[in-house]
């Protein structure tokens, strides 16, 4: 088992390709580096939405070198992803 701490919304490109990235906490898109560190056929699975108070959980497929599909599963609420990619005082959350 490997424990890596850093900016999560950077994913850990030393180890991609991964064949799943689970994101446990919400942010207003997807961050870029986590769709290019998927597995062509590998999913990423999280909240994302305009509202740090509301969002959707949304499945991310790479179905391509650089194509992606998406589907929304649900609405959700989940805490604040912080980070280069996440919720910061210019998108509407500070601490």
């Amino acid at each position: 088992m490997h424990v890596h701490i850093a900016d999560g919304t950077l994913g850990w490109p030393e180890g991609a390709p991964y064949d799943a990235i689970a994101v446990t906490a919400s942010g207003p898109m997807v961050p870029p580096a986590l769709r290019e560190q998927l597995a062509i056929g590998g999913r990423l699975v999280i909240p994302v939405g305009p509202d740090p108070e509301r969002q959707q959980l949304l499945l991310v497929e790479r179905t391509g070198a650089n194509e992606f599909a998406e589907t929304n599963i649900c609405p959700v609420r989940f805490v604040p992803l912080v980070g280069q990619r996440g919720w910061g005082e210019e998108n509407g959350w500070s601490e």
